[in-house]
């Protein structure tokens, strides 16, 4: 049914504007008690399939990447459709409009993406209260919430830590985890971040304001984790590797999207980036070792997808941009597929 849709009436439209209209749907369905218990009931992936990661448990594997829900207003929604948790953002200390549009663009052929958004964003504050009422009731405390944050486009580099650290200090209380993102390529001079001497006072700076802000639900501290470009070169994935571990980062995304390719502008992201991630994911593991987390994100289109990320290392896994290609059904299948696969690995174990 879901292809059909696609065919005749989303690949006719703007994908941005596609997008909206998509996730206004998805919203409005999960404010409507009856309707989102009764989708959340047949679309939850069981229990098989648990995670303890963070510190938290997550109900299945399988979350959505930052950059769906930039302004953490459709928490609920995703949710509700299957997805164990939901990394918003990429929020920036001030709300910015990002690049003009045009700035999505469906590379069809390859079932990919291409996106010069730019961290289109209400800003930091704005996104902090609304995180502050999805926490104020007991089933918005359940849900596991990720906040990417980045850097604001008119700050200069040399005051990027102070900006990161002006959002860390904003989220961190209603943040489950926290990612600084210093990979995508639609903010300029945003991936030169990625140098170790660079990253290095910004994370410091995350780490402390994070510390310095009310306790993330009654926990000691909010778990930090950096996202990585899949463009960089192995040595250098090494030297973050080394940063992680040096300063006790939680983990490490991977990855990104990619700038290696010939359609345009902007970064482009799914089933091309695929071996890049896993290639990615699998070096950090052997470079970090067994305890951070690493969540491998990029080119995840089937179940067997990310079962290729688990099996190299990552911990948890996320996706985006086979939900516009797959459907709303999309998280549901993947999860219920991964919790299958835990159920027989018990069993087996058992027998």
């Amino acid at each position: 049914m879901y292809p059909l849709l696609f065919d005749l009436v989303f690949r006719r439209m703007d994908p941005e504007r596609a997008h909206e209209r998509g996730f206004r749907a998805i919203r409005l369905a999960a404010a409507v008690p009856p309707l989102a218990a009764v989708l959340r009931r047949a679309l939850a992936p069981g229990t098989s399939g648990r995670v303890r990661a963070l510190g938290l448990d997550f109900p299945a594997p399988f979350g959505v990447a930052a950059g769906f829900d930039k302004n953490a207003v459709g928490v609920r929604g995703l949710t509700m459709l299957g997805f164990a948790f939901v990394e918003v953002g990429t929020i920036t200390a001030h709300g910015q409009p990002g690049n003009p549009r045009p700035r999505l663009w469906r590379e069809l052929d390859q079932r990919a993406v291409r996106n010069a958004m730019g961290f289109n964003n209400e800003g930091a504050a704005a996104v902090a209260a609304r995180l502050r009422s999805l926490r104020a009731t007991p089933a918005g405390r359940a849900l596991v919430v990720g906040v990417n944050i980045g850097k604001t486009k008119v700050t200069p580099a040399a005051d990027a830590a102070a900006d990161y650290a002006t959002s860390a200090g904003l989220l961190a209380p209603y943040a489950d985890y926290l990612v600084v993102n210093v990979s995508s390529p639609n903010t300029p001079g945003l991936r030169d971040l990625q140098s170790v001497d660079t990253l290095r006072p910004i994370l410091t700076a995350v780490r402390e304001a994070a510390d310095a802000a009310p306790a993330p639900r009654g926990r000691p501290r909010v778990p930090l984790l950096v996202k990585i470009a899949p463009d960089l070169s192995d040595d250098d994935i090494d030297a973050i590797a080394d940063l992680a571990l040096e300063l006790g980062l939680d983990g490490v995304v991977a990855v990104n999207t990619t700038i290696a390719h010939t359609r345009g502008a902007g970064g482009l992201s799914g089933p091309p980036l695929l071996h890049r991630g896993l290639d990615v994911v699998a070096r950090l593991r052997t470079r970090l070792g067994s305890d951070p987390v690493i969540i491998g994100v990029g080119g995840i289109t089937t179940a067997g997808d990310a079962r290729e990320y688990l099996a190299v290392g990552a911990t948890l896994v996320q996706g985006y941009t086979g939900f516009i290609y797959q459907g709303p059904f999309w998280a549901s299948r993947i999860n219920r597929a991964l919790a299958a696969d835990a159920a027989r690995a018990r069993t087996e174990v058992a027998a």
